[in-house]
């Protein structure tokens, strides 16, 4: 991880006008900034991980094209740990949990004062907070479409597939066990029928062969959860 100053951070925000102003902000404190509009650009500038020029990114969770926590959710798949810090309009606590759920390291809540989102970036960057890579996989998430891409083409995901997938994604290669899965797949509440994760898994194997990746597939470990390999 570069050091804070001259670190590169990514700015995703449609808002032009408060756009400008966080990148100018980060700009004052001695910090390269690129800034993109819309989660597909925001995907293209990170590229398919695991690596990644940036620093941190700074991420708005309702972009025009997808879910700012499924964005990241797809950069965790590709095995890009880099920080997120959230900027949303919903400060209720569900939303907050639903952040660190997807991936995310920090949030702040509109309206806030460039000040405080300047020392959050520069805490976040100097932390790190390194992660497992993931595998390289020729298979991707589309957070836009909520879809599997693949050699073959596009498996269409429910919001739960993709969320149960882009959790086994981002811990390739690790067995993430059910109760984490369950977490991940569905609202904080929601009632799981012991089986039911299993039909899920079940879907996502067909799916995974679908997109043509045929190396790839989802093992189960008895007793304990699953693991993308």
């Amino acid at each position: 991880m570069p050091a804070v100053e001259g670190a590169r951070v990514l700015v995703v925000e449609d808002d032009v006008a408060l756009r400008g102003a966080v990148a100018r902000g980060l700009r004052e404190v001695g910090l390269e900034v690129l800034t993109v509009g819309d989660g597909a650009t925001a995907l293209h500038t990170l590229g398919p991980g695991p690596q990644t020029g940036f620093a941190a990114v700074v991420l708005d969770i309702g972009l025009p094209d997808s879910d700012g926590r499924d964005v990241c959710q797809a950069l965790r798949a590709r095995g890009i740990d880099v920080p997120v810090l959230f900027l949303t309009a919903r400060d209720q606590l569900h939303d907050v949990l639903a952040g660190f759920a997807a991936g995310g390291d920090d949030h702040l809540t509109k309206p806030f004062h460039v000040s405080e989102l300047l020392a959050r970036v520069r805490a976040m960057i100097r932390r790190g907070l390194p992660r497992a890579a993931t595998a390289p996989t020729r298979l991707r998430l589309d957070p836009a479409e909520h879809a599997l891409v693949g050699p073959a083409g596009r498996q269409q995901l429910t919001p739960t597939e993709y969320r149960l997938l882009a959790a086994l994604m981002s811990e390739a290669g690790q067995v993430v066990r059910r109760r984490a899965l369950v977490v991940a797949g569905w609202p904080s509440g929601a009632r799981v029928a012991e089986n039911t994760l299993d039909q899920y898994v079940a879907r996502l194997r067909r799916k995974l062969a679908g997109a043509g990746d045929h190396e790839r597939t989802i093992a189960t470990v008895h007793g304990v959860g699953y693991r993308f390999t």
